[in-house]
């Protein structure tokens, strides 16, 4: 933990705030604070600053804020992706906001289980986000979005989202650019990436057809997570 986030809530004030939970344990424990210390904060969705204990009991530490540094810049790359395993999620979650992923469009597919879908962690995604902001000193999560229908999103929606911007699906093909060979970035970037065992045909043409171009990562086969943060660097 690199930096200690606030949310909305734990502000006590415009100038102070209150430090709760796991990230007070890091405090007492960890950082073994005391009153005077400087701390390295960041307030969700708004900017990173300073904050000075003031006061330490039993289960809170109160600091006075101060919230003027902006937080890093978020990377020129979008994803959509399959929807994972929960344990696989947990770890793209928690990855692609510690990369500084900007949006991440969760997708059905043919073979995605129709079980993923009920997993809390959709739901609990802040917890996630904020262990790969935290690493990095971020306060900005990755915008979330869910597409539990896949042929309306990418009929419908895909064309608009992407609009601007340079479009791949993951999917090796004798057409398939090599992630090895992309030049350097000059515009914003979207990547589609499928389930474990990859997208079936008729949904690749769908996205090609949207106007995504296939894109090879060589000959290995990576697990998600793997491919998510290859792909990150690889484009970005």
């Amino acid at each position: 933990m690199n930096i200690i986030l606030l949310k909305p809530e734990d502000r006590i004030s415009e100038t102070s705030a209150r430090i709760t939970g796991d990230a007070f344990q890091h405090c007492v424990k960890t950082l073994k604070v005391s009153i005077g210390v400087r701390l390295s904060i960041g307030l969700i969705h708004h900017k990173l600053g300073i904050g000075i204990v003031r006061k330490i009991d039993n289960n809170a530490i109160i600091v006075d804020t101060s919230f003027e540094i902006e937080p890093p810049a978020k990377l020129p790359l979008s994803i959509i992706l399959a929807m994972p395993r929960p344990k696989v999620l947990k770890r793209v979650l928690r990855n692609a906001a510690e990369l500084g992923v900007k949006d991440i469009v969760l997708l059905n597919a043919y073979k995605v289980e129709k079980s993923y879908w009920q997993s809390p962690i959709i739901t609990d995604a802040m917890c996630y986000f904020q262990e790969g902001l935290e690493q990095a000193k971020d306060c900005i999560p990755p915008k979330l979005s869910i597409q539990k229908r896949f042929k309306p999103f990418v009929e419908d929606d895909l064309a608009a989202l992407i609009a601007g911007s340079e479009a791949f699906v993951a999917h090796p093909d004798q057409t398939a650019v090599e992630l090895n060979n992309m030049h350097s970035r000059t515009q914003h970037r979207w990547v589609v990436i499928g389930p474990e065992g990859g997208f079936i045909p008729y949904e690749v043409d769908k996205l090609v057809a949207s106007g995504c171009q296939p894109l090879s990562m060589g000959n290995r086969i990576y697990r998600v997570e793997n491919a998510v943060s290859l792909l990150v660097q690889g484009l970005s």
